[in-house]
């Protein structure tokens, strides 16, 4: 779901200034978002220090928005855990292409593929030059990483501090914002595909299955997609 870039490292890069506020504005503007994820962690059942450990140490806000719905719904926690594992999977493939693009030193390997996400690949990809590539990645994934966090534990203690989430409609602030990030991203028609087909079996399945297996089968409209496509060609 991200654009290829030209990652040519002769190319003619931007202006650092352009780069690091292109970047600032996608780190912001998602980080913000983790407020979301601990008002819908908290209203999971997870704990204040659960929910940080989540953004800590998962750092991939679909698969942890996955993981804290299934269990609000009242998910077998591997369910919900393999859920949330196969919606993180995609981030394996961007970190091969970035491994290419970005060309980092092996010892910042480890640390920056924690930082391998949707949008600091996409910001990465989006930059004339490896040196660009380098800033834009590391400026989304530093100011990213660092507001997730802090709004993951501002919105946990306050609604602790609320009490009721479901009462106040907060229950809905996750899934909300999953589909806010998401809408942009389905830019071809194989994308949109994808994802009627994908919500079609979710809710179809909703009422059926325990809570988390329809999203594992949801999961399946990509091949299911992928394969009819080829078919036709």
């Amino acid at each position: 779901m991200v654009k290829e870039a030209v990652s040519d490292g002769a190319a003619v890069g931007r202006p650092r200034a352009a780069v690091v506020r292109d970047a600032l504005g996608v780190g912001v503007a998602v980080g913000l978002s983790g407020f979301a994820f601990g008002v819908t962690a908290a209203g999971s059942g997870i704990s204040t220090l659960q929910a940080c450990a989540l953004s800590l140490l998962v750092f991939t806000g679909a698969s942890q928005f996955a993981l804290v719905g299934a269990l609000a719904a009242g998910g077998n926690p591997f369910t919900a855990a393999a859920g949330a594992f196969f919606l993180g999977t995609r981030n394996a493939f961007y970190g091969l292409r970035l491994s290419q693009l970005l060309r980092l030193p092996r010892a910042l390997r480890p640390l920056a593929a924690h930082w391998v996400i949707d949008e600091t690949t996409a910001v990465a990809l989006a930059q004339p030059d490896r040196r660009s590539a380098r800033l834009g990645f590391a400026v989304t994934g530093l100011s990213l990483y660092v507001l997730w966090n802090l709004t993951t534990l501002l919105g946990a203690l306050g609604a602790e501090a609320i009490g009721d989430t479901q009462a106040w409609g907060l229950d809905a602030a996750g899934p909300a914002v999953f589909l806010a990030l998401l809408a942009p991203m389905l830019t071809t028609s194989t994308e949109r595909a994808v994802a009627v087909l994908a919500l079609v079996l979710g809710l179809g399945f909703l009422p059926l299955l325990p809570a988390g297996v329809p999203v594992l089968i949801a999961a399946l409209a990509a091949p299911a997609v992928l394969w009819a496509k080829g078919r036709r060609s």
